[in-house]
């Protein structure tokens, strides 16, 4: 089997990755340059050095092993004609061709887990995703694993590569651009390196990010993500709408839990689109919050609010555990009882996920502004989204109060209008 010759096809970014000959490699890429392609291409070449060899693989997470990895392995494998055995509860796939080695299967967010055995080749996909000292943290841990000699392997060079996105002035910025030490070398690709890639996938990510994160999803560049204000392309005069809302108008409200600080941000949409027109700020806790919604969006009569307009609520997903001070039930529970329809699912998404669509929603790369606010009746909005900063370790400032009105908006743009990468499915085919 070790002889049999195999063709692929490999962009020039991806052939130039598959060259290096350093210890340790990089390929910074946007999306649809390839990235898990390249792995799982170079982590083939890598076993089929000896059946004796062991090549670890890793992602941040084991959804992201069991939705991304583990099945590209499976499909390389496969079209290669490599008999295989993928062990999922020891996450190993053993193979059974000769010459080929086995794949064990990691994942990052646990570096202290990342003992037991010993490698030969390593390879990390999106290890930027993570903290910076986690990464760290388990770069060391990966490194330490890899020191395997295979069995009649001559002149055994052990090597651990890196597969990301750049996702700011992080870990691979430091590591390999910033300062590289010998032996870090690096590729970058932009997702136009691709001639694999539907003609309208560009244009596509285009109308949905901003031109911030373009650089960074598209050119494969290190910008800066993490400094200055968080919604930077806010704009109170270019991102302003004198629209207000009408008693026809459905009602759609990002809300923050936090006891004597709750807000909620009142949406309606128009063609479509979000237009913010009214702050519910600094309510006391969620039986309040009910009240105060009823009493400024529904009419009274005989002793009882009338429903005259749809109402949904986009909380905090934590808000289905917590309770608001001695209530029996939790905070969504009450929402729900009070006649609301909630939108929410099991848990919140990333942070970076929800400021990411509203930044895209103020103002995507081709200049356009989808997400306006009335700014005279969202007043303390507006002045949190001008306000709030990044922190010194890249965190959302929440110090000085003015988290809570941009999270509560936040929960409905990531959930209505969430930054969706086009999918698609290419066929690459080098030889070995």
């Amino acid at each position: 089997m070790s002889g049999r010759k195999i063709k692929i096809t490999l962009t020039e970014p991806q052939a130039k990755f598959f060259s290096l000959t350093c210890k340790y490699p990089a390929f910074v890429g946007g999306f649809g340059t390839g990235k898990t392609e390249t792995l799982a291409v170079c982590a083939f070449r890598d076993a089929r050095t000896s059946s004796d060899a062991l090549i670890a693989l890793y992602e941040p997470t084991y959804d992201l092993i069991r939705l991304i990895l583990a099945p590209r392995m499976e499909d390389k494998l496969s079209e290669y004609g490599i008999r295989y055995k993928y062990n999922k509860s020891e996450n190993i796939i053993y193979t059974s061709s000769g010459g080929i080695g086995d794949f064990v299967l990691r994942t990052l967010d646990n570096p202290a887990r990342i003992v037991g055995y010993e490698s030969y080749r390593a390879h990390i996909d999106e290890i930027d995703t993570l903290k910076k000292v986690k990464a760290q943290e388990a770069w060391i841990k990966v490194i330490a694993r890899n020191r395997q000699k295979p069995k009649n392997v001559e002149n055994p060079f052990n090597k651990v590569s890196a597969y990301t996105t750049p996702e700011g002035f992080n870990f691979v910025y430091e590591k390999w651009f910033k300062n590289p030490k010998a032996g870090y070398e690096m590729i970058q690709a932009s997702t136009l390196s691709n001639p694999f890639l539907p003609d309208d996938y560009v244009d596509s990510l285009k109308s949905s990010y901003s031109s911030q994160l373009i650089d960074a999803y598209i050119e494969g560049k290190f910008v800066n993500l993490k400094t200055g204000t968080i919604y930077h392309p806010f704009n109170r005069k270019l991102n302003h709408s004198d629209e207000v809302l009408t008693e026809r108008d459905t009602l759609y409200i990002g809300m923050d839990f936090n006891v004597g600080k709750m807000a909620a941000i009142v949406h309606i949409k128009r063609n479509g689109l979000p237009i913010a027109v009214d702050e519910l700020i600094n309510i006391y806790d969620t039986p309040a919050m009910i009240e105060a919604i009823k009493e400024r969006y529904l009419k009274y009569s005989n002793g009882t609010y009338i429903k005259t307009r749809e109402i949904y609520i986009y909380p905090d997903a934590s808000g289905d555990s917590r309770k608001t001070v001695k209530a029996s039930k939790t905070d969504i529970a009450q929402l729900r009882e009070a006649g609301f329809t909630v939108i929410v699912d099991h848990a919140n998404p990333p942070v970076k996920d929800r400021i990411n669509s509203m930044n895209a929603m103020f103002l995507n790369s081709e200049g356009q502004r989808r997400y306006l606010i009335n700014t005279d009746k969202c007043k303390r909005y507006t002045e949190c989204l001008e306000e709030q900063a990044w922190t010194d370790n890249g965190e959302p400032d929440k110090s000085s109060d003015n988290d809570h009105p941009n999270d509560a908006a936040g929960y409905f743009i990531v959930k209505d209008f969430p930054i969706v990468k086009p999918a698609y499915t290419i066929k690459m085919d080098t030889t070995f």
